[in-house]
């Protein structure tokens, strides 16, 4: 028999996870929110080599991060993981692939393709079923098998349209799923490992810069100041939304994450059609529903396999009755 001493903790404790699940997902939206809205940001920048621009976003993210590590006292964190080859490794490798991801993505706002950048980040937890099949050798349930077929007619319809491979939408998809496979693996959080990143890109990205000034191409100390202000600011456009992520990460299931990784693709794609005159073509007419189906697929099969858990999880803590 339940008594009200026993009740009231669990009354407590199921208060506690509502405000942690209504805080992870405004911390969710607010994430998703912001990378949809980027290109906003990059658009403003479109008149900046993009390569310039990526040296500029690692570096001031480097310093924002920086001042976060400290002001957390993460610093022994950092060093543990610089400490193990294997994690140093991985983060090196990783932060290859989100330099290119970075490139990609400045690249394509720079030069008015954000609709395909939105198909990139649309396919994106497709491949990373794809990697999880190939890589980790992990076996694909029914739904996850058919959310594949659609995705891929999708893109093959994008190339036999452009006479190419949509490699924009490829690079991004792949990059990004590939990071994820590292960051998966390494032994660092997401604040640690971000920062780890940015301090490996730094040097690569001053050197650049420098090479800039002494040609007198730095557009940072030529540039009219509001230029330069935007060009700092993408420290806390990188990192923003990564800490939002990161919050809401450890308040809610993957499956709401999953939701809610389809809002950045979307705003993008909005963004992209409505806001900056972005041709819709026939190609991606026929493309972008099919890649819709697939993402349809991907979520059912998602909240399936979340309620099975869920189901399970309850068999296994109900207590058996009393004799």
């Amino acid at each position: 028999m339940t008594t009200r001493a026993s009740a009231a903790p669990r009354t407590s404790l199921a208060s506690d996870e509502a405000r942690d699940a209504r805080a992870g997902v405004i911390l969710g939206v607010a994430a998703y929110t912001l990378w949809g809205l980027i290109p906003l940001y990059f658009r403003l920048l479109r008149s900046i080599p993009s390569l310039e621009v990526l040296a500029h976003r690692a570096w001031w993210a480097f310093v924002t991060l920086a001042v976060i590590i400290v002001a957390m006292r993460r610093g022994a964190a950092v060093m543990a993981a610089l400490s193990k080859p294997r994690t140093a490794l991985t983060l090196a490798g990783s932060t290859v692939l989100i330099a290119i991801n970075w490139f990609v993505y400045i690249y394509a706002v720079s030069t008015e393709q954000i609709v395909q950048a939105s198909l990139g980040y649309f396919i994106t937890p497709l491949a990373n079923m794809a990697i999880g099949l190939v890589v980790l050798g992990e076996r694909l349930r029914k739904l996850q098998t058919a959310a594949l077929l659609p995705a891929v007619i999708g893109v093959v319809v994008l190339a036999v349209q452009a006479g190419q491979v949509p490699w924009i939408a490829l690079i991004l998809a792949i990059s990004f799923s590939l990071y994820g496979l590292l960051r998966k693996i390494a032994a660092a959080d997401a604040l640690v490992g971000l920062f780890t990143e940015t301090m490996f890109l730094t040097p690569l990205a001053l050197g650049y810069l420098a090479v800039l000034g002494v040609e007198e191409r730095n557009t940072f100390s030529s540039a009219a100041p509001d230029l330069s202000l935007l060009l700092a600011l993408a420290g806390p456009v990188t990192t923003g939304p990564l800490l939002c992520f990161a919050g809401a990460a450890r308040r809610l299931r993957m499956t709401t994450l999953g939701f809610l990784q389809f809002l950045a693709p979307t705003l993008q794609f909005l963004v992209a059609v409505f806001l900056f005159d972005e041709p819709f073509t026939a190609a991606q007419r026929t493309a972008f529903p099919l890649i819709w189906l697939a993402v349809g697929l991907y979520l059912v099969d998602a909240v399936r396999a979340a309620r099975s858990r869920t189901r399970q999880s309850e068999l296994a803590a109900m207590p058996l009755e009393d004799v």
